[in-house]
């Protein structure tokens, strides 16, 4: 019996002896908070006392990294590790590339048989954008106007405030959070400007170690010529439907000009192609009644006291000439159809051979007239 309680009492002091052993290395000082941009790296360390066998590193509850005296093991090619010596403690410091809005969370660093742990919390930024709806302002002299600037896209929203750059006699700004989207804010700056310069928009964030801005330029006319500036070359709105509806109607009668123009040249032109054809039914006509004259002519009795009015040939004149000149006693005037190119045949008693028959050569050499005297 005695035997039995010394192995336990022993086995006690074995142990206690070993808890002893575990706790003789701890954690010195454990990570600091720490607020980093998406995309940047986030660095955390560890110092540790000597004799240490496994540091471990934890985030969100999550081990990402663990570290051995010989070597580091890495799960995850984002978290990486580097060591240093200082003062015989050792540092450990967890490196974690390219910080994604979802890293956000506590960081814990820890050793095994050690109960004792050092935390820290990772504070995760997005760097939105920052506008100014124009990035030249026209506005009048002392007369108030506002200028509003959005910043759109921020995790968490930014500070934003106003440089002034012109001369003012009053100036006053505000910012409010969109009440549509938790990432975006709106300030609005209100003055009444009395010169021109530039105004600039700031946003500003813990993590950001440069503030981002925007500028715009600020233009400030006189009263009057901002008076003339609004009234002089704007046009109202009646005045721009009566032009654009005056230029649609000429532009439709120039368009029926065009049309009654073509019609009227195809219409005078078939006019004279019907004109050309009604003149050459005609001058059928004429020669079919020509050659029933002629026809005719030659059916009737032969007229020999009757001479054509017509031109003679030279060979007809040489004719007349050779019949020899006889006397007269009086003319007989010329007889002619008045309405018809038809001239019925005359019938005439033969001539005795007493009755002197005389030709007259008029003065014009195209027409001879025969004349028989009784």
């Amino acid at each position: 019996m005695e035997g039995c309680w010394r192995g336990i009492l022993a086995t006690l002091v074995v142990l206690a002896g070993l808890a002893a052993s575990g706790s003789s290395y701890q954690i010195i000082e454990g990570p600091k908070n720490a607020t980093v941009l998406v995309g940047w790296e986030a660095r955390f360390n560890c110092t540790v006392s000597q004799g240490w066998r496994l540091i471990m590193w934890a985030l969100n509850s999550t081990v990402v990294l663990s570290i051995t005296p010989k070597e580091p093991i890495i799960t995850n090619d984002r978290f990486t590790s580097e060591s240093y010596e200082e003062g015989g403690n050792f540092i450990s410091e967890m490196i974690i590339h390219d910080v994604q809005l979802s890293d956000a969370g506590q960081i814990k660093c820890s050793l095994q048989n050690s109960d004792r742990e050092g935390s820290a919390f990772l504070s995760v930024q997005v760097v939105g954008k920052l506008s100014i709806p124009s990035n030249s302002l026209v506005v009048t002299e002392d007369e108030p106007c506002n200028v509003t600037c959005h910043a759109v896209g921020w995790t968490p929203l930014p500070a934003l405030s106003w440089e002034i750059g012109v001369p003012v006699s009053h100036s006053s700004c505000y910012s409010v959070p969109e009440p549509d989207d938790l990432q975006s804010a709106v300030s609005v700056l209100t003055l009444t400007p009395q010169g021109n310069g530039t105004l600039t928009c700031v946003a500003a964030m813990k993590g950001l170690q440069v503030p981002e801005s925007v500028t715009v330029n600020l233009t400030v006319l006189p009263s009057h010529l901002g008076d003339l500036d609004e009234s002089g070359p704007s046009l109202p709105t009646w005045a721009i439907v009566l032009l654009a509806v005056s230029f649609s109607l000429l532009l439709i009668l120039i368009i029926v000009l065009i049309i009654i123009f073509c019609c009227c040249c195809v219409s005078g032109r078939e006019k004279k192609e019907s004109d050309y054809q009604t003149e050459i039914r005609k001058s059928a006509n004429v020669k079919t009644n020509k050659e029933t004259f002629e026809t005719k002519l030659k059916s009737g009795n032969e007229n020999c006291g009757y001479s054509s009015d017509e031109p003679k040939t030279t060979s007809e004149w040489t004719e007349a000439a050779s019949l020899p000149p006889k006397s007269y006693e009086s003319s007989v005037p010329e007889q002619r159809s008045s309405g018809h190119a038809h001239q019925g045949p005359d019938h005439h008693q033969p001539a005795s051979s007493s009755r002197p028959h005389v030709t007259f050569y008029m003065a014009s050499p195209k027409k001879v007239r025969n004349v028989t005297l009784v």
